[in-house]
């Protein structure tokens, strides 16, 4: 059996673009991506499957959580 293969450029929990500048080689951006400047969590990162693990970004969608519905 093959494994598919990894894009870095994708999100490895929704499979959309995930905006790395660095992972995509964005030569127009002017600092550091945005996934440098946050924190994700251990919940977060254990989601992640194992063969992209460090190899590829999680999407700034899949990592903000979304606000608590109030009742």
């Amino acid at each position: 059996m093959t494994q598919p293969v990894l894009d870095p450029c994708r999100c490895p929990l929704c499979g959309m673009p995930n905006a790395c500048a660095m992972a995509c080689g964005d030569q127009v951006a002017t600092g550091p991506c945005w996934c440098t400047r946050v924190q994700f969590s251990a919940d977060l990162l254990a989601q992640v499957p194992e063969a992209a693990r460090n190899r590829s970004c999680i999407c700034q969608r899949c990592a903000t959580p979304e606000p608590a519905l109030k009742d």
